[in-house]
């Protein structure tokens, strides 16, 4: 039991006097503080630099995105200022690039199945067919005419003269269809409307891909090409009496050598060349010797009584 220590509990007096005596050393020296702060100032002052180039990145960023955003934002002002000029639309949900605009009413249309070559898409437009930005066309059946004889007259009212090019687009659906055209015919000369007549559905989408396809080429793509050698022209030249081929025409310049030749041969000479009968001879002969510009029948007896 001698090994063995005991504890005493001080008192609340005693352990008063003893922090009196011996006061507590801090935890956290002011030596170590200073230090620290030390520290952090230099940390602070290197990292400054670094601080300085991310600021410059982030305005640098901040300015690329800026400018993207506003070519984005120019790029979309430009665009519905294009589509807004464009003539008879009131929606901006139209390209002119590629693809016919189509009229929502003309859902159902046979026509729209036989555009084959060219896009076409639905817009919010006056005429039914929009072919560029100064060619469009009104859609208008002889059947419904007849039914709707005020159909069309409306339609070129709402229309206006908003595109340079307007296309009355017919399609002839009936049998007797001479007085109708007629009147069409007058109604497109007061409006200052080309007049197509078109006698099939396929017929008509053809038009409207033809329009489509040489909206932005030259006169010369569409004009007839002729070759400038002198076959092609004795060629053509002769190939527009009745019944003459390309194949006769190389039979009469081999025979004969020149046109003068051949105007100034008879009946029979002609009618000797192969591929050539009495009546082709005769038909051909007749074209060469009749005159321009035929005499009334009244002033020729006339003359001869």
């Amino acid at each position: 039991m001698a090994g063995i220590k005991k504890f005493v509990v001080p008192t609340v007096e005693e352990m008063e006097c003893a922090c009196d005596q011996n006061p507590p050393e801090p935890l956290f020296k002011k030596a170590k503080t200073s230090s620290v702060q030390g520290a952090n100032s230099t940390v602070s002052q290197k990292s400054t630099p670094s601080a300085t180039v991310g600021a410059q990145i982030h305005k640098e960023t901040h300015g690329a995105n800026q400018e993207q955003f506003s070519s984005i934002v120019q790029k979309e002002t430009s665009e519905k200022k294009d589509q807004e000029s464009i003539p008879g639309s009131t929606n901006a949900t139209k390209s002119f690039s590629n693809s016919i605009i189509v009229n929502t009413r003309q859902r159902g249309n046979p026509i729209l199945k036989s555009i084959r070559n060219i896009p076409w898409e639905y817009g919010n437009i006056i005429p039914d067919y929009v072919m560029g930005q100064s060619n469009c066309a009104l859609f208008l059946s002889l059947r419904y005419h007849q039914l709707h004889p005020n159909y069309i007259h409306e339609r070129l009212k709402q229309l206006g003269k908003s595109y340079e090019l307007r296309v009355m687009l017919v399609q002839v659906d009936v049998k007797e269809a001479h007085h109708l055209l007629k009147d069409l015919a007058k109604i497109c000369l007061l409006a200052d409307c080309t007049l197509v007549l078109a006698f099939s559905p396929e017929e008509a989408g053809r038009y409207l891909e033809t329009y489509k396809i040489f909206e932005n080429k030259p006169p010369e793509a569409i004009m007839e090409k002729t070759e400038e050698n002198f076959i092609a022209k004795f060629t053509d030249c002769l190939t527009r009496v009745k019944s003459v081929n390309k194949t006769d025409c190389l039979t009469l310049i081999s025979h004969f050598g020149t046109l003068a030749n051949v105007m100034d041969s008879s009946e029979e000479d002609l009618s000797l060349c192969p591929g050539f009968g009495p009546q082709k001879a005769k038909r051909l002969h007749s074209i060469f010797y009749e005159p321009f510009i035929k005499m009334p029948y009244k002033e020729t007896s006339g003359n001869s009584s």
